[in-house]
């Protein structure tokens, strides 16, 4: 059990502490209620574009890297379509020194054209070198377009177009952030070798003051439920063919959420996976295939993709993993393999929160979630579900009408 004391400022900010007296570090986790799907349309890719904005400096602080340096510190980000997460760890002596820098550039980040200059290059490189100039790197900006007709999870967390990051205006990325990256909009996570009451003071010292802002209300349009299946054959310059086949799933508080997981682990979570077995030792078909999801807080998506042996048409590929799926819808599971992939998530979770780092980014995503204890009780969601359940969920998630297929097809 993660033990963990919550409280709230008056200006929103939602705080939770987790003391670990067994490390000598600590661990500040800034998690903010914004991710793609809060993007206008037309200007995609800003959630991505602040992840490195937010180290552009503040108004009294020119460059957050060196003053947490010199306090022993690292740091990181990361942007989801649901979330924007920023965590650093430093010797838990120097904690105040992350307060002073996260409350900093959350109260007065600075805004100046040389930044926004700097980092758009920096976004739009990244952009050029992973998603345009890389095989097979346009393949999930052609599935979300595909799958998704109104939801904004159908275009990626990088943008929809590279226009929109290079024509983003200092004006548009001070809107953005005046929207989001607010107390009232914010979790503030702090864990490792500190003591609750001390952070409790910290955090009013250095949150307390900033104005709350006005909470975000999300107004995401729900996505149309899918009667027909989608279908997509595209030829690429790229070394082999690949196949890819997606279904909508539930979202993550869906109940439905943990038998759908379960399958993915069944079907495609490692070498003695069905998929694997089947589909890459046995047929020889794939050199790898893999099964999995987003996790996403809205409707996502079920993937299953692989890169197919030289020779194999993708229409034999595919009918090969359908035998696959329809085989589970008819036969479901055994009680030792649905036990075997309860025990690997059980371990999974476990080593996941192995670290303080680990701990302070679930502590922040369950409370996003609605309820932190979450990390502690989720568990028991994923034992609950039988072998029926898994049979039942594999014959609604695979409904031919539910899916999306590309073939991606290696030129010559």
């Amino acid at each position: 059990m993660i033990q963990f004391s919550r409280f709230v400022l008056p200006n929103g900010l939602k705080v939770l502490v987790h003391e670990d007296p067994s490390t000598p570090m600590a661990v500040l986790n800034v998690l903010y209620d914004v991710g793609s799907r809060d993007e206008d349309p037309s200007k995609t890719g800003f959630a991505h574009l602040f992840e490195h904005l937010m180290f552009g400096g503040s108004i009294n602080v020119a460059e957050y890297d060196d003053e947490l340096q010199k306090a022993g510190g690292e740091n990181n980000a990361y942007t989801t379509n649901d979330l924007t997460n920023y965590y650093c760890q430093l010797p838990a002596a120097n904690i105040e020194t992350a307060f002073w820098l996260e409350s900093d550039r959350m109260l007065s980040l600075a805004f100046s054209k040389k930044s926004l200059d700097v980092q758009r290059k920096v976004v739009c490189e990244e952009f050029k070198e992973h998603y345009i100039n890389k095989p097979y790197g346009d393949v999930w900006f052609k599935m979300r377009e595909m799958a998704y007709e109104q939801h904004p999870y159908k275009w990626m967390t990088i943008g929809k177009e590279l226009k929109h990051i290079e024509q983003a205006s200092l004006d548009d990325v001070k809107k953005f952030f005046f929207k989001h990256y607010t107390p009232a909009n914010a979790i503030l996570v702090v864990a490792g070798n500190i003591v609750t009451e001390q952070i409790y003071e910290l955090a009013v010292k250095w949150f307390g003051d900033i104005p709350a802002g006005q909470r975000y209300l999300r107004n995401v349009p729900v996505e149309p439920e899918q009667r027909e299946a989608r279908r997509m054959d595209i030829t690429a310059e790229v070394p082999v063919d690949a196949f890819l086949k997606t279904w909508h799933m539930p979202s993550r508080m869906d109940p439905r959420y943990y038998p759908v997981d379960l399958i993915t682990d069944i079907l495609g979570s490692g070498a003695s996976s069905r998929l694997y077995q089947s589909l890459v030792k046995e047929q020889q078909l794939f050199t790898n295939v893999d099964c999995y999801h987003f996790g996403s807080s809205d409707a996502g998506l079920l993937c299953i993709d692989g890169k197919l042996v030289k020779g194999v048409a993708p229409e034999k590929a595919e009918a090969a993993v359908m035998e696959q799926l329809q085989k589970l819808q008819q036969e479901g599971v055994t009680v030792a393999e649905l036990e075997k992939v309860k025990n690997k998530t059980e371990s999974t979770m476990a080593f996941e929160d192995m670290t303080v780092m680990n701990r302070a980014a679930s502590l922040a995503y369950y409370e996003l979630l609605g309820d932190a204890n979450l990390m502690n009780t989720e568990l028991e969601q994923y034992f609950s579900v039988t072998a029926d359940d898994i049979l039942q969920e594999s014959r609604k998630i695979f409904e031919e009408t539910n899916s999306h297929t590309l073939y991606y097809r290696a030129k010559g």
